[in-house]
This record gives structure tokens, sequence and C-alpha cells, in this order.
């Protein structure tokens, strides 16, 4: 049994006694990874019919970054617009007329927000501002407070209706002041952003403690919640447990997948509630908690 296979038995176990009807991750095909001479600039998987997973070419920006597409009955949510160097609206805009068009032409209203405020989640922001039936949430935590109508950010959990899909909106600062993670009930899966993620969890000193305080609050929020898998916004691991790719890696080969276990947010929690006054890194088998220099509020 491998490594990854242990974790999510682990978390088989779990959900089996929570009575959840599908513990597994989703599956995907292997993602564009840069070793091929040529690959597209987007690739697409989809989740299930309403759920699609977006991943941006390592040779268009070194990020590689994972955005999401959630539909519902009357709204679609995009969470990030990607790093630049290629135009994300296309491949958003096919996906919602191949989705309107299965759904023999319904209408839908698309809303663009972001995982965080980082520029390699946000850069194709732009694109969508004179897109027809779009609303594209702001950047600062006031703005996404108020689009999402938190009450008390960061401590509250809001919620944001597709229409017959509820998501629970969380409030992670730490990464970056307003940082964001997704809960999807329908599907079971926690879109966590740059938090936590198979990669280097880049925390500035300066927002060392927000960052504790939102894992707290992610791994309360897990206990009364079923999570398949957690699904981040990039892959900076390799398939060898703690070994990660040198920053900016032009290739990633061996990569590791995107999924992560859930037992992972309380992997977490335990790792930056042990943490002393001045963190150092902390290397685990699935992600490394990488403290930073004092950075402004960016």
């Amino acid at each position: 049994m491998t490594h990854f296979q242990r974790r999510f038995s682990l978390a088989l176990g779990a959900f089996l006694l929570l009575g959840a009807a599908d513990p597994k991750p989703p599956a995907f095909a292997p993602w564009i990874n840069g070793t091929a001479a040529r690959e597209p600039e987007t690739q697409v998987q989809a989740i299930d019919a309403d759920t699609f997973a977006i991943r941006q070419s390592v040779k268009t920006n070194f990020e590689a970054p994972f955005l999401y597409l959630i539909f519902g009955r009357d709204r679609a949510l995009l969470l990030d617009t990607g790093a630049g160097g290629l135009k994300i609206r296309p491949t958003v805009d096919r996906l919602i007329a191949d989705w309107r068009a299965k759904q023999g032409g319904r209408p839908i209203r698309l809303v663009v927000a972001h995982s965080h405020s980082h520029g390699d989640h946000h850069a194709g922001d732009d694109e969508f501002r004179d897109r027809p039936d779009t609303d594209v949430v702001g950047l600062k935590p006031s703005e996404v407070a108020a689009f999402f109508h938190f009450n008390g950010w960061p401590q509250g959990v809001a919620r944001y209706d597709l229409g017959g899909r509820m998501l629970d909106i969380l409030a992670t600062p730490g990464h970056q002041p307003a940082h964001i993670m997704v809960y999807d009930a329908r599907t079971r899966l926690l879109f966590s952003g740059d938090m936590l993620y198979p990669g280097r969890l880049y925390v500035p000193l300066n927002h060392f403690d927000d960052f504790r305080a939102s894992a707290g609050r992610l791994a309360a929020f897990a206990r009364t919640h079923p999570i398949r898998a957690l699904l981040g916004a990039h892959v900076e691991m390799t398939t060898t447990p703690g070994k990660d790719y040198p920053m900016e890696a032009p290739v990633h080969a061996d990569e590791h997948p995107l999924p992560l276990a859930p037992s992972a947010i309380e992997e977490l929690r335990a790792a930056v509630a042990k943490a002393g006054p001045v963190p150092t890194v902390d290397r685990h088998a699935d992600f490394i908690v990488y403290p930073v220099p004092v950075r402004p509020d960016d």
C-alpha cells in the first residue's frame, strides 16, 4: 500500500463512521506538468457534471495554478482567474456554454471570486469585467466579507447559494489577509486555496498568528462536516513524501496528486499550534509549513 493509499484508507474509515456515501477522492487523469515539449495552455477535468477543475500550464506561468468552476441552478462560481501569461476567459466561457447547452440553454450568472488576493490568482480578472451577467468580487478582506455577507470576519462561516447548491465560505487569513476556503456539501470537497495544498505553505511571520487561528477554525469546521478531500490551488510536491520541487520549477515530473486527505487538516493544525515564537520550516509528507519574512498586508 502506498503512502497516499494509506492516508486515504484512514479517511475512508472516518467517512464510513459518518455514513458518507462516497469517501473516495476525485480521480483525475495525469495533469499537464511541463514534461511534454508542447502542452495546451489549460487542462480541464470534470469532477462531476457541475464541477470542474482547470489547470494552467506551467509553460505559461511557473505557478501552474488550479482554478475551479462550480455550477448551481442560478449561478456559477469561478474560484480564481489564474496567473496570467494566457487568456483564461475562453476556457471558462466554453465550459459555461457546454453546461448551458446540456441544461436546455438555461441562463446562469457567473460569480468570479478568489481564494485570496495574490497576483497569481486574479491576473485574469480584467477579462471578466465587461462580461455580461458577471460579478467580480473585490480583493480586500472587507470586499470579500461584504459580498458573501460574513457576520464577524474572520470568525464566521458565510453561506452562499448558487441555486440548489449551498456553499460554505470560510475566512482563513494568514497566508494572505483575504484568504478563503470554499466547502461544497454536495461533493464534500473543500477548495483550500494556498492555505493547504501539496506544497510550500507560505506564511509571513507577521501573520503567523492569523494562520494559526485559521488552522484552528478550519479543524473545528472539519470535525462537523464530512470532507472527501481538499483541492488546493497548486502542486509543488513530488510523490516522494516530504520532497518538493525547486522554486519556480519549469517541469513538475513525478507530481504529487492534487487531492489531499482530510487528515491533513488536523496535521496542519497541530503543526502550527506547536510552532515556537520564531517559526521555522516544518516539513511534512504532503505539505511544508514555510514561514517567510514579514510582509505588508498584500
